[in-house]
């Protein structure tokens, strides 16, 4: 039993013996066990082993103290006075959330080996209205990160984190997996818009119509948004710098969005960020021929594209395939049938394009899908009609065998993706237009794989995403 007990409500002086509250065991002068809530005020602390459910307060040493937690002291001031000497030594485990440890001049702050001490960290936090990260452009972002930190990035609109090796945008919020086909060659030429459930299997469901009949055009989109702009049409000199946008989470048909700069009939290609579509390379049927402009608009907003840059070694290059990361556009092969070239933009900036490497063989009429890492540049006309092929986007480098998509030899009706999962629909196999659906789950290699069908037969389409690498993600 303790050496002294006193009752509810006294006062006393204690000179010598001990004292404990929440137990019978006096093994130090003071003892606290139990969940005791108070306001208390201590100075010259010797020791202070064990404790549970203190109002957090300051806590002054103002002596040469060894201060040993046997739990963690959530909220507690440690402060060592300008006045006194010696150091201050935490043993054990120390944890505050208010980043309130101070050493003034002269003193020493020592952790004992095994000890640790976390300054403003929580094992839990709950924010009922709002919390704000750092936040900057992708130029702003910190020259030595460290592994888990987190920002939003202002040029793609997102949050992102640091794996240890490079920056990684999250999942973007809302985003259903939905791939949606439009126009095309059936064998005549159709504003035909069809949907899939990518994380699925199953056939095509008609989605629309585009506002205008037309084929070979480039398809990019947002989360929220697809657009469908270039391609011919009935009339190549005014169907080919149209622009036409779907809410992709609805069906219905299109809504004119604007025009591209220069005519991108026969052959244009386009991908995208969240916030940018941008065209590259096409032939323009009406006009001056084959074009290496590239164009971009903002995908929130309607109006005319800009001019971004230019294509500059496939600059006589059209029905080429193009994919996209959160931050890098990539644009490979095309007609005539010799490019193996690949090059690439970055998203948020204007500029030409810049070499990243070579298909593993010469095709044109490609087609290309990307998760946020990977991206899949499908057949083609070529020496290996049947080949797929892949490269990794934040690096530079030629691109290696993925497998092989059977079914159709060229001129898809478009290929697009999930974080997941690559899709490859329609296309030529002489003398047929074929429906066939096909995918192939992105971070492996292997053969594609029977996912659906088409609505209806079609070749020369363009197609895109929800989910797709442009808007980042695992």
């Amino acid at each position: 039993m303790p050496s002294f007990r006193i009752g509810i409500g006294s006062d006393f002086n204690l000179s010598g013996g001990k004292v404990s509250f929440g137990s019978t065991s006096d093994t130090v002068a003071l003892r606290v066990t139990g969940n005791l809530k108070g306001d208390f005020e201590i100075t010259g602390v010797s020791t202070l082993r064990a404790y549970d459910g203190f109002t957090p307060q300051k806590q002054n040493v103002t002596l040469s103290s060894t201060i040993g937690f046997s739990t963690t002291g959530v909220g507690t001031f440690i402060q060592v006075d300008e006045s006194e000497t010696g150091f201050l030594s935490l043993v054990g485990e120390y944890n505050t959330v208010s980043e309130d440890i101070i050493v003034d001049d002269g003193k020493i702050f020592e952790v004992s080996t095994g000890s640790t001490v976390s300054v403003g960290t929580l094992e839990s936090v709950s924010i009922q209205s709002h919390f704000n990260v750092p936040d900057g452009g992708s130029n702003d972002r910190p020259d030595q990160p460290t592994e888990g930190m987190v920002r939003f990035n202002d040029d793609l609109n997102t949050l992102e984190f640091y794996n240890g090796i490079e920056w990684r945008q999250f999942t973007v919020s809302g985003a259903s997996g939905r791939g949606v086909f439009g126009g095309g060659q059936e064998p005549s030429i159709r504003g035909t818009i069809d949907y899939i459930n990518i994380s699925t299997l199953g056939n095509a469901i008609n989605f629309g119509t585009l506002t205008r009949n037309a084929y070979w055009l480039g398809a990019c989109s947002s989360s929220t948004r697809g657009l469908f702009g270039g391609g011919d049409g009935s009339s190549p000199t005014t169907d080919d710098s149209i622009i036409d946008y779907v809410t992709l989470a609805s069906a219905g048909n299109a809504i004119s969005f604007g025009s591209l700069v220069v005519g991108k009939g026969n052959g244009t290609t386009a991908l995208s960020s969240s916030t940018r579509g941008i065209w590259g390379g096409g032939y323009d049927r009406g006009g001056s021929g084959t074009t290496n402009t590239i164009d971009y608009v903002t995908i929130a907003t309607i109006g005319n594209a800009l001019d971004f840059g230019d294509l500059v070694g496939l600059a006589s290059a059209n029905k080429h395939g193009s994919c996209s990361s959160p931050t890098r556009g990539l644009f490979g092969g095309g007609m005539p049938y010799t490019s193996t070239l690949i090059e690439y933009i970055t998203i948020s900036s204007l500029g030409n394009s810049i070499r990243f490497g070579d298909l593993t063989y010469p095709r044109g009429n490609v087609h290309a899908c990307s998760n946020s890492v990977r991206g899949l540049f499908f057949k083609g006309y070529g020496s290996n009609s049947n080949g797929i092929d892949y490269v990794t986007i934040a690096t530079t480098g030629n691109a290696i065998n993925f497998g092989d998509a059977g079914g159709f030899e060229y001129q898809a009706a478009g290929a697009t993706a999930s974080q997941t999962r690559g899709i490859i629909a329609g296309g030529f196999n002489t003398p047929t237009i074929v429906n066939t659906i096909q995918y192939v789950t992105i971070a492996s290699t292997g053969n594609a794989q029977d996912f659906g069908d088409l609505t209806s037969q079609r070749r020369m389409g363009s197609a895109c995403s929800d989910s797709h690498g442009g808007l980042g993600g695992f």
